[in-house]
């Protein structure tokens, strides 16, 4: 009789401690923090069937004397790994561990701006932000009447670079479990594909479903799925890509912790065929040049926040606190050569509105580079060019970092209240006074030179060329309420100025002058920044 009581026993331990495993999915793995609580949960299974389970009353009774020893001990064991979690926590902490903590992020701090960011091609500026691409993907999904009652947008929408398109990707998802039950055989057929340049929006259809989905059920749910194929593995932040040939994959960043659930870093890459559910795992060197987003935005900006904070020691940190730095609130997505970068600001621990200068790093090989260009921070920059604006009421989305003529510079989007983007907005990063907003049905370029010829804009002696010219012909038109000079020199030059640029000298010129005149980049029709 007591061998099957202490049989039955078991085997109510072994389903509970299944049935939670099913639910909650910890990795069994001793750093991570959910699989002590998983561990504990099932030991308080087992305190109570032993205690209470399938005797008669009067050994309940006798149990219950029992109770206070039997709980000491349990809790006494309990207590034990809990001490030892919080000494090894303590010792690997950055009061002891300040350098390993401030090179979690290796930040190469000699950098050119110029040098290394392009002169911005508006063919290539990602102007929708998610909030953007989430209206146009909902839309796309509206006009398909035999889909939408069956499945549902994800809000996923990932920034990738798609054969030198920048796009986001997000999958459609089952939109419930009697949907689920009346799809799953074929899966879920396709994904939402957004160009973040032109607006252009489009379901992309699959010829075979995509059946492991995070709205999917029982062993098809993609976290479910993951945990029975790699059960000791801590997993990222998912992020959904496609391959340069538009097939989709989950891509799974491999986590591994410095003690128990301190200091996060990726360890490698699972990629899964969303088709197929079929899985390959890479180390972080061997992950294929498609993926684009291994790292969360969240675990950069802790890992850069470490970096600013412990680079001087932990002492450092909280007393004098001298060169410690840290991100600002907020980020972007700039795309360069074939790869997403995470643009963020780097400011001084002390409250302000300005910049020390800006980190962009490599999403997929978490290479960062930081550019020392003093400026505006981004919402003092934000706020600038709502000001301009502000009787409409119009909310500026987070900047974008483009190198406008050789200089960093702001672009945002004014957007109304249902999120349609009415303006452009150019802050120049080093002074933010300097703001030009033009009305988005003209043109991001038109945009672009209108800001240039208003901005009042220095010219930068380090990037700019410099050349003396005679005018041949000098003609004056005005421009959406601008004053503006065209002028042709005596080898059939084009050229054209703004009136802000120098009012002294401009409204004199005639045939035969001859002027030294500062541009940034030649082109059929020269702009000038500067006159002397």
């Amino acid at each position: 009789m007591k061998k099957t009581i202490w049989i039955i026993r078991v085997l109510i331990v072994l389903l509970f401690a299944f049935v939670l495993y099913y639910l909650t999915l910890p990795a069994i793995n001793l750093q991570n923090p959910g699989f002590y609580m998983y561990l504990f949960m099932v030991l308080g299974c087992y305190v109570i069937t032993s205690v209470l389970g399938l005797v008669d009353g009067s050994r309940v009774i006798n149990k219950l004397r029992d109770l206070p020893k039997n709980a000491l001990i349990v809790v006494s064991g309990v207590s034990l790994v809990l001490i030892l979690i919080i000494l090894v926590n303590v010792v690997c902490s950055p009061a002891f561990n300040s350098k390993s903590w401030s090179e979690r992020i290796t930040v190469l701090e000699e950098n050119s701006f110029t040098d290394d960011i392009k002169e911005v091609d508006f063919s290539k500026v990602p102007l929708l932000d998610k909030d953007s691409s989430q209206k146009l993907g909902d839309r796309v999904m509206g006009q398909m009447s035999e889909l939408v009652s069956q499945y549902y947008v994800s809000n996923l929408y990932t920034q990738i670079n798609y054969n030198n398109e920048i796009v986001r990707v997000t999958p459609i998802e089952y939109n419930g479990f009697i949907k689920w039950l009346n799809n799953k055989k074929h899966g879920v057929l396709g994904y939402i594909k957004v160009n973040s340049v032109t607006g252009a929006a489009e379901l992309v259809k699959l010829n075979k479903g995509m059946k492991y989905m995070p709205s999917a059920y029982i062993f098809k749910d993609l976290d479910r799925a993951l945990r029975f194929k790699y059960p000791t593995t801590i997993f990222g932040k998912i992020s959904f890509e496609i391959d340069n040939d538009g097939n989709p994959y989950w891509v799974v960043p491999t986590i591994k912790y410095t003690g128990v659930g301190l200091k996060q870093e990726i360890n490698g890459v699972v990629l899964m065929d969303p088709t197929t559910g079929k899985t390959k795992r890479y180390n972080v060197s061997e992950i294929p040049k498609w993926v684009d987003q291994v790292y969360s935005a969240n675990l950069i900006i802790e890992q850069i926040d470490d970096w600013g904070m412990y680079k001087r020691g932990f002492l450092n940190s909280i007393f004098s606190q001298n060169g410690v730095v840290q991100t600002t609130e907020g980020y972007n997505y700039l795309v360069m050569d074939d790869d997403v970068y995470l643009y963020t600001g780097i400011t001084s621990v002390s409250t302000d509105e300005s910049n020390i200068g800006f980190v962009l790093v490599n999403m997929r090989t978490k290479e960062t580079k930081f550019y020392q260009v003093p400026g505006a921070e981004e919402y003092s920059a934000m706020a600038s060019a709502e000001g301009q604006v502000q009787q409409m009421n119009y909310i500026s989305s987070f900047p974008l970092l483009i190198n406008l003529n050789n200089r960093p510079t702001y672009l945002m989007s004014l957007k109304d209240n249902a999120g349609l983007v009415k303006m452009y907005a150019f802050v120049d990063v080093t002074d933010y006074q300097k703001v030009v907003v033009t009305d988005s049905t003209l043109g991001i370029e038109s945009a672009a030179n209108n800001y240039l010829n208003n901005a009042n804009l220095t010219s930068n002696s380090k990037t700019s060329k410099t050349k003396e010219i005679t005018i041949k012909s000098v003609n004056s038109a005005i421009v959406d309420g601008n004053t503006y000079y065209y002028i042709i020199d005596d080898n059939n030059q084009k050229y054209k100025a703004s009136i802000k640029i120098n009012s002294t000298i401009l409204p004199f010129l005639v045939n035969g002058d001859k002027i030294e005149i500062s541009y940034n980049k030649d082109a059929e029709v020269i702009d000038i920044v500067a006159i002397k």
